[in-house]
């Protein structure tokens, strides 16, 4: 049974408005780009959008979402032939801003950025986004043990940077400090 297109829409436009943020958050911390990010997102609710009717009808449809946007994303990976190098610096002078939290992100940021994309993927999925091993599994098409070893793996080198040791997490009232030498 199809439904009118109004109603297609509209459940479409719904869901792509409440699930945007968090897609959003998630494909930048795949991409490491802001712009980059929203493309990644945008690629990925285009492609639900056309299989709109199978979206609905599965178990999880965030799920099914996410499985997109990753296969979009590992299609993006694969087909960059030149590397971009990505930076948070511009020629252009600007005025820093002096947030500690801001600098802790962005030492954050550069140590996701350096760990390899499966890792990153793991990583992200399963303690930013805070989702279980299975679903990080399912979401990856991978094994729940591999998933175990690509998190353990890229906590190992994120604890093992030097930028991110030095890095102390605020209590209440208290500032993060960042060693000097550490950016």
């Amino acid at each position: 049974m199809t439904r009118a297109p109004e109603a297609h829409d509209a459940d479409f436009r719904t869901f792509a408005v409440s699930r945007w943020p968090r897609l959003l958050r998630t494909a930048y911390l795949l991409t490491g780009h802001h712009h980059d990010a929203e493309d990644l997102v945008q690629l990925a609710l285009v492609r639900a959008y056309a299989r709109w009717e199978r979206v609905t009808q599965a178990t999880d449809p965030d799920a099914y979402v996410w499985r997109i946007m990753i296969n979009v994303n590992r299609d993006r990976i694969r087909g960059l032939r030149v590397p971009e190098w990505l930076t948070s610096r511009f020629p252009e002078q600007t005025v820093r801003d002096r947030v500690d939290h801001v600098l802790a992100r962005d030492v954050l940021m550069a140590a996701l950025q350096r760990l390899p994309p499966r890792q990153r993927a793991a990583v992200v999925l399963r303690y930013v986004e805070d989702r279980t091993e299975t679903e990080v599994a399912a979401l990856l098409g991978i094994r729940v043990g591999t998933v175990r070893s690509r998190s353990a793996r890229g906590l190992e080198k994120l604890r093992a940077d030097p930028a991110v040791r030095d890095l102390r997490a605020p209590e209440a009232g208290q500032e993060v400090r960042i060693r000097a030498g550490a950016r």
